[in-house]
């Protein structure tokens, strides 16, 4: 029983303590903090400034900005006056440090809120297996102690702020010996430091449990929110994914570690870290702030209710296996499957298959599994034989929505052979247990995959009689406006289904209505729309899967066929379920950043993108490097200017190597790991 939130089926927002950062008041009942980060040279105050003003401009609140050494951390007492002079004093400054307690001692001198990484900040990591006895161990925390205090007597003294932000990967020596590289250790890290602080009378702090992988990432603060609560503590929370990347790739992996918290009501301050502009970072935070705000809600209505998934650790539900196609399988063993919607009436749509206008989208090896139409007549069931020609080749099976006032059986005389698999999909009513039976008796004549349609509150005897082949999903009942929670619906069913022992596999569909264009060729609109839908599709079915649930999944808000695909897979991926591209982890830049971030990604990505479960870390430097790439498989990573070391997993096996060989060094490299395979031509397919 998972006790970090107080429902897992409703969201309530949990009240944390109020902290300021200057003039802003973070937790408590404030909204959502929106932050960024610059990504200029500190030293370079100008620059410095003039970045801090165009993302203050486009709505950022907080501000961050590296201080890597002594001098930078000095440059921030001109930042704050220049940034002052400029009419941003409302807006607070960050310093962000790792490794030197004395930069930290500086930087709380000029900002309002110091960010110490506590697997940095006091340790040198030698990444040494030791045995630590208890009486080491104290040794090793009293050190600590004499390292922070000075900084949070300072910051006391100030009226200044800290955020204590572990990361994935850069644990010191002593938690990996003993927790070891996991969400455990990590809040532990953290835990250290707010001990510390507390002894001394300090409260102004913020915490943060940052990883690239969203389901380390959600596990780690969900564990310390409960961690926190054992202790007494209510500290507010900054909540972003690292090293999440550039374009729709960073997008959905920060919204479905960010989105999957935030709907269960914990977070208080966001940055959507990208390997961009950090301007283009804000639009997508503010949406994501404002999406999921609508669903919080803080009265008694909310009953606690929890299901028995363990939130700390990954585990997929275990389902029967349902064959859908030659080559498609839904089961415990397989990654999910997706399902494409077609926007076109079948009668409609028959005509474009038949003139071969429909074009197979793809994504490395994924194909078009799954298409998806609704019968809203009788009539339309009439089509579907000339359907199912007319895609032979391009789909691997079709499943039929049926409008439930169609009658059973009108249905069943209206069924022609189906030269492809079919399911037949249907919404039931909480109490139809009679249509019910009725429907699975009617998809095993016709040797079709029945798809039941439930709310949570379905009848037990549905629930209790599954069929062999059944596939199950939230009715569209269910998929109403906020403050609904969709999220919790299907966490309900699944764990309903369990309880009747029944292991139906799980299609999550992402419902929620496109937005009508007032000009579809305004391109910001059309920009916002997508997003929109992106952010939808990752929060609902990114969370689930990192829950461990869903085996299909359907992306129904996009109205183009391709697009509709794209995203899905992308979500898949960006969750971690289902591999059909290389994934890239590469660090937002800032600072530190020793060579241009956006366009060796770029570049990486057009000479390695084919690479199909292969995982490469870009990283600005070492700061960034051995520690926070984590499970990547090879690493690129800034060692000097001009000179970039290359990794095999965490180990450095090529020194200062100039930035002008080192792309194809690094192909050179996965070629001799065995991983590399040439890139095809994509073949365009009708």
């Amino acid at each position: 029983m998972s006790a970090y939130c107080l429902s897992r089926f409703a969201t309530h927002r949990r009240k944390s303590r109020e902290v300021s950062v200057g003039p802003v008041r973070i937790g408590g009942d404030n909204p959502i903090r929106v932050q960024s980060m610059t990504t200029t040279l500190t030293q370079n105050v100008e620059e410095t400034v003039k970045q801090s003003i165009a993302l203050a401009e486009v709505g950022c609140e907080v501000v961050r900005v590296t201080a890597p050494n002594k001098a930078a951390a000095r440059a921030l007492k001109d930042i704050r006056a220049r940034f002052d002079a400029a009419g941003f004093g409302h807006i607070p400054l960050v310093a962000d440090i790792h490794f030197l307690p004395t930069a930290a001692m500086e930087a709380v001198e000029h900002v309002e809120k110091v960010r110490v990484n506590p697997g940095n900040y006091a340790d040198n990591k030698k990444f040494a297996v030791l045995e630590y006895t208890d009486a080491e161990y104290e040794a090793e925390l009293q050190r600590l102690y004499e390292s922070f205090s000075p900084l949070v007597k300072r910051a006391k003294e100030l009226g200044r702020c800290l955020r204590i932000g572990t990361n994935h990967g850069s644990l010191s020596d002593r938690i990996m010996n003993r927790y070891g590289d996991t969400p455990l250790g990590m809040v532990e890290s953290a835990l250290e430091f707010l001990r510390i602080a507390e002894s001394h009378g300090f409260y102004e702090m913020v915490l943060s449990m940052k990883a690239s992988n969203p389901k380390v990432m959600i596990a780690a603060y969900r564990l310390l929110v409960e961690r926190m609560d054992q202790e007494k503590m209510a500290y507010p929370l900054h909540l972003g994914v690292t090293e999440a990347g550039d374009g729709e790739d960073g997008r959905i992996k920060s919204a479905i570690g960010i989105g999957s918290l935030l709907m269960d009501g914990l977070g208080d301050t966001i940055r959507v870290s990208l390997t961009e502009d950090p301007v283009y970072e804000i639009p997508v935070a503010q949406a994501l702030a404002e999406k999921v705000m609508k669903n919080w809600v803080q009265d008694a209505s909310v009953q606690p209710a929890r299901d028995d998934i363990d939130p700390y650790q990954f585990n997929r539900r275990p389902i029967s296996s349902v064959q859908l196609g030659p080559f498609t399988k839904l089961a415990s063993d397989e990654p999910p499957t997706v399902i494409t919607p077609v926007q076109h009436p079948i009668e409609d749509f028959v005509t474009i298959a038949a003139e071969a206008k429909i074009v197979r989208p793809r994504l490395g090896d994924a194909k078009l599994e799954g298409l998806l139409v609704k019968a809203d007549r009788i009539q339309d069931l009439e089509h579907l034989s000339a359907l199912c020609a007319g895609i032979s080749g391009a789909a691997e099976f079709i499943a039929v929505e049926l409008n439930p006032e169609m009658p059973l059986d009108e249905v069943s005389l209206a069924l022609p052979h189906h030269p492809l698999p079919l399911a037949l999909v249907r919404d039931f009513e909480d109490g139809d247990y009679n249509d019910y039976k009725q429907f699975v008796h009617l998809c095993a004549q016709f040797k079709i995959r029945p798809v039941i349609g439930l709310t949570p509150n379905a009848a037990d005897g549905i629930l209790a009689e599954p069929s062999e082949h059944s596939i199950v999903t939230l009715s569209r009942t269910c998929h109403a406006e906020p403050p609904e929670h969709r999220i919790g619906h299907y966490r309900q069913l699944a764990h309903r289904l369990k309880r009747w022992k029944n292991a139906s596999p799980i299609w999550i569909r992402n419902l929620s209505e496109a937005k009508t264009l007032r000009s579809p060729a305004k391109r910001d609109e059309a920009r916002a729309n997508f997003l929109d839908k992106l952010l939808d599709a990752s929060i609902l079915t990114g969370s689930l899967l990192c829950d461990g649930i869903g085996d299909m999944v359907s992306i129904e808000s996009e109205t183009d066929l391709a697009r509709s695909t794209r995203l899905a897979y992308n979500v898949l991926q960006g969750a971690g379920s289902r591999i059909t591209k290389t994934e890239f982890v590469a660090c937002p830049s800032c600072g530190r950043t020793l060579f241009d971030l956006q366009s060796t990604t770029q570049r990486i990505r057009e000479k390695t993108g084919h690479l199909k479960g292969v995982k490469i870390a870009i990283m600005g430097c070492i700061v960034n490097g051995p520690g926070e790439m984590a499970d990547a498989d090879f690493g690129y990573v800034g060692g000097a200017p001009g000179k970039i070391n290359l990794y095999v997993g965490k180990e450095c096996v090529q020194y200062n190597i100039p930035q002008a060989e080192a792309d194809q060094r690094l192909i050179d490299l996965i070629r001799e790991h065995g991983k590399w395979i040439d890139p095809k031509p994509t073949p365009i397919e009708a």
